[in-house]
């Protein structure tokens, strides 16, 4: 195996004097970075902050600092975050929790954590509808821990009913809530970052002045793009980088030297190597079982040792977290994926390996020191090593602390990649050398794969939201349009300056989405594109429910998944929702505690999850009709009868399919291969893009569809392809 090992030094980063007004718990300092962003959001003229400070330095404690210091004569801080994953939302839960014991803040702030299923439970339990448990818990909290999925639908209205007034939500939140915080901010893309200025406008459209902070490692120039644009004043980034906070010692001497001036470590040094792989099916997951003996080990070498492999697929980390808790055996070796249960995920929590996906990436704060991944661009390599170094030590279930020796890093990593980091004529990194991390992160971001950044989408498609938000529907309501007649005006203005796009136009795209669907399907109500445009991040209409008989813990059998990955990675039985449900209910009784049932309730099918394939299924989506027509009209449109074709076919393949014909897809089409369309639009890894051709032909798929979100983000890029200019709308 060739050497591309380096060293990554560590980071310290500058202690400065606790402002005047601030109250520390003993032993406590802040940074230089916690400090900035706290006065740029208690200036007064200062809208947004964006603190871009490293993983593990701190944001969380600063994002909440002034909730902390309770009751002062300025008031309270009423705070409410937005967490891209449940698990992240959990995760900052318990932190805070441990910073209020820490801080004593004389008022005891509440804390409420909401998500969909939480929800459910709550008003199930309380006998009232999901509208009242939100309120209910506007009301008597202090701390809201949220999704910014629950946010952007409680801004449309959509726990109402239509009789309702739109700000029946909205406006008690708006009025309440000081302090806006949206963390890890750079997983998301062009429609949530839509959905996120929308919303801010109409907060502050409707409303005194709020605060927005956004928390994130990497700085999203779209979204401060945006946010000038809008109206907002120029958005405070506050860059420890830029500034030179951040020290990077090259030797044990300079490390103390920093540590005796008051400097705080937040990264350890790293111990990179990557390897090189071919860009195959199974390539990560090959090496990683063919050198299970580097993995024991390094175990053995290190008996206190903690590790993590974090890949790309979930079918992978269930056939490995399989074969490696036999192999390690007696070490704890657990799994978190989003098809893992709570009960396995809480045990993840304190194995000595984890195997998972991008829910351990992001900000679940794993203490390790061993780190084996993938990654499938620049941001996602960046992050997922961000999980290493963070902390020197770890404490076991029995009281018992363990000090980390090192820690090392494997990056399974494409040829491509390792060729322009390390190979030419003057390669950025040389083997055995030794870097800092600002231009160690730089050379990743340069030589990485560039991926689409979808800016179109913002002048084609974010403006339905806003005509939503300011439909009679919204701030047009009969029972608030006199009240908000100004606002609304200042705000459709915003809206069209922003995205650049006419929102009497888009109203014209809307109504004519909908007669097309009606004449479609016959249906009266519904409008598939426009909801989809609306959405946080959409729905593909390819959701199934799956019953996991792979799971122990019978009260977490009971998921949802994409069918393309289910056609390609499971073992599954169709079972009828009757009996789904009936299982869901049985469950309940035996275990005497709720299941939250809400997200089954528009799933295309229902099934039993039997096992996990050891290679991928061949299938195809088909349709009847004239794909190519289809492809040339160049738009986003909704198909009846989409079928899948397999090979070779499974004899439960008829029950999807019958279920499948009914279901109008927002669809998207373009005259090319799946892995060609990838390169040439620079689509991310996992975008949601198959194959598809007309039904009856057998060779391969010659064109590729996009579904739901996916398929207007496709849209975008499709349009660009043809012509440079011209309309925003194109319905």
């Amino acid at each position: 195996m060739s050497n591309y090992s380096i060293s990554l030094k560590p980071v310290y980063s500058q202690t400065v004097p606790t402002p005047n007004g601030v109250n520390l718990p003993d032993g406590l300092s802040l940074v230089w970075h916690q400090v900035e962003t706290l006065k740029a959001l208690q200036h007064p003229d200062n809208d947004v902050v964006i603190d871009v400070a490293m993983t593990g330095d701190g944001k969380t404690l600063i994002a909440y600092l002034q909730s902390l210091q309770g009751e002062t004569p300025e008031g309270f801080c009423y705070t409410i975050a937005l967490y891209p994953t449940n698990e992240l939302a959990r995760d900052q839960e318990a932190q805070v929790k441990r910073y209020i014991e820490q801080f004593k803040p004389n008022n005891d702030p509440r804390i409420s954590r909401l998500s969909g299923a939480e929800l459910e439970i709550y008003a199930e339990s309380e006998g009232i509808k999901k509208w009242e448990a939100i309120a209910t818990r506007i009301q008597e909290s202090e701390i809201i821990q949220t999704n910014p999925d629950i946010f952007h639908y409680l801004h449309q209205h959509a726990y109402l009913t239509p009789k309702d007034s739109p700000n029946k939500l909205w406006s008690p939140l708006d009025t309440k809530f000081d302090l806006f915080i949206f963390d890890e901010f750079h997983v998301f893309a062009a429609p949530q970052i839509a959905s996120v200025i929308n919303t801010m406008l109409l907060i502050r459209h409707t409303n005194r002045r709020k605060k927005f902070l956004f928390l994130s490692a990497t700085p999203d120039e779209q979204l401060i793009e945006l946010l000038q644009k809008a109206g907002f004043k120029p958005p405070v980034v506050i860059d420890p980088v830029q500034k030179n906070k951040y020290q990077f010692p090259d030797t044990l001497e300079q490390s103390q030297k920093l540590q005796e001036d008051g400097w705080r470590q937040v990264s350890r040094q790293i111990e990179l190597t990557f390897i090189e792989l071919e860009p195959t099916y199974k390539a990560s997951e090959t090496w990683l079982w063919d050198n299970r003996y580097t993995i024991l080990e390094h175990f053995q070498r290190q008996p206190n040792s903690k590790g993590a492999i974090i890949l790309n697929s979930i079918a992978a980390v269930k056939r490995l977290t399989k074969l490696f808790r036999e192999f390690l055996h007696p070490l704890k070796v657990e799994e978190n994926t989003s098809l893992t249960g709570k009960t396995n995920k809480d045990k993840s929590l304190i194995a000595d390996l984890v195997l998972g996906t991008s829910t351990i990436d992001v900000g679940v704060d794993f203490k390790i020191n061993f780190l084996l991944f993938e990654s499938a661009d620049a941001g996602s390599f960046i992050q997922r090593l961000g999980r290493l170094g963070r902390h020197d030590s770890y404490e076991k279930e029995d009281g018992n602390k363990f000090i980390f020796d090192n820690f090392t890093a494997y990056a399974l990593t494409p040829k491509f990649l390792v060729e322009k980091l390390f190979k030419g004529d003057q390669p950025p990194l040389e083997p055995n050398s030794i870097y800092d991390r600002p231009y160690f992160h730089n050379q990743i971001r340069d030589k990485y794969r560039q991926i689409n950044n979808f800016r179109a989408y913002y002048r084609r498609w974010a403006g339905v939201q806003s005509v939503l938000l300011s439909s009679n529907q919204g701030l047009n309501h009969k029972t608030i349009r006199s009240e908000y007649a100004g606002s609304r005006e200042a705000f459709i203005k915003d809206c069209q300056q922003v995205f650049g796009t006419s929102l009497g136009k888009v109203r014209g795209c809307i109504k004519k989405w909908k007669e097309e669907w009606q004449e479609l399907s016959g249906n009266k109500t519904g409008n598939p594109i426009a909801e989809d445009a609306s959405s946080f991040r959409g729905s593909s209409g390819l959701q199934c429910s799956l019953y996991d008989l792979t799971e122990k813990n019978i009260a977490d059998r009971f998921k949802t998944y994409e069918l393309p990955g289910i056609l390609s990675n499971l073992e599954i039985e169709p079972i009828t929702e009757v009996e789904f449900m009936r299982r869901l209910r049985e469950t309940t009784e035996r275990i005497n505690q709720p299941i939250p049932k809400g997200r089954f309730e528009h799933c295309l099918a229902f099934m039993e999850l039997k096992d996990y394939r050891e290679e991928r299924l061949n299938w195809r989506f088909t349709y009847s009709g004239d794909l190519r027509a289809i492809a040339d009209s160049a738009k986003v449109q909704v198909l009846l009868g989409v079928q899948v074709m397999q090979e070779p076919a499974t004899r439960w393949i008829y029950a999807i399919n019958k279920r499948l014909k009914e279901r109008g897809l927002v669809s998207y089409i373009i005259q090319m291969q799946v892995d060609e369309a990838k390169k040439c639009l620079q689509l991310p890894m996992h975008f949601q893009i198959y194959p598809i051709d007309e039904a009856g032909r057998d060779d391969a798929a010659a064109y590729s569809v996009a579904f739901g979100q996916s398929a207007l983000l496709l849209d975008t890029l499709a349009c660009r392809r043809k012509s440079s200019g011209g309309e925003a709308w194109i319905c």
